[in-house]
């Protein structure tokens, strides 16, 4: 039996996964991060994992009005990348800046409430991580997908974990909130291409320009010929 190879879009996808990782150790022994490089290990793990949501949220609507089915299939990929880089920025931050000290962490949840979001974003997304395996898939069926779908709803809260956790007056747009406020945006632009009213007005889109396209060329294949 032949192993299937990888195709350049699952290769990318993968490139991509690690690349952060391996740059961020880099930077780490090579003294090449800020003053307070934890933090900004911490920053940039938490950057990446809400990135790679973001990126699996895309590939359905992207599919859809594409017609790029492959980006389907690396839907998982992609989400496990992003639960990766949750689950180191969740250790960086419970170990290195509370030395896995729950109490510690408890008496701050009241006045950082970015603590209690981010930490119900990442209980929301280790079932589908722990879920994400063929096994799984086969012994939930219909329920796998059912389950999975919380990931429209933990995209949004990490972006407000995001938001939280930056320094800024969000009522007076004050701080610096660009960034979150862009990544929040574009959650809620793909969980909005993902209404099937929405889905279906864009492939039909793609359906009219694809056959706009061939009349165009058919045109000029007939005069060429003559």
């Amino acid at each position: 039996m032949k192993k299937s190879r990888l195709t350049p879009l699952q290769t990318l996808v993968h490139l991509a996964g690690w690349a952060p990782l391996a740059l961020m150790v880099y930077n780490f022994f090579t003294d090449n991060l800020t003053a307070n490089p934890i933090q900004a290990l911490e920053q940039q793990t938490g950057i990446h994992a809400l990135t790679f949501l973001l990126f699996s949220l895309a590939c359905t609507p992207l599919a859809a009005i594409l017609g790029w089915q492959e980006l389907t299939q690396r839907r998982k990929a992609l989400g496990n990348y992003g639960f990766m880089y949750a689950a180191l920025h969740v250790t960086l931050f419970v170990g290195l800046d509370y030395g896995f000290n729950l109490n510690a962490i408890l008496r701050d949840v009241g006045s950082k409430w970015y603590i209690l979001v981010g930490a119900l974003a990442f209980l929301l997304l280790l079932p589908l991580a722990l879920t994400s395996f063929k096994y799984w898939m086969k012994r939930l069926g219909k329920n796998w997908k059912r389950l999975h779908k919380l990931v429209y709803i933990i995209a949004p809260i990490v972006a407000l974990h995001f938001l939280l956790s930056v320094k800024g007056d969000l009522f007076r747009l004050q701080g610096n909130l660009l960034q979150p406020l862009l990544y929040g945006s574009i959650a809620l632009v793909l969980l909005v291409l993902r209404l099937t009213p929405v889905k279906t007005a864009l492939t039909r889109l793609r359906t009219r320009l694809s056959l706009w396209f061939r009349e165009r060329k058919s045109p000029l294949k007939a005069t060429g010929g003559q």
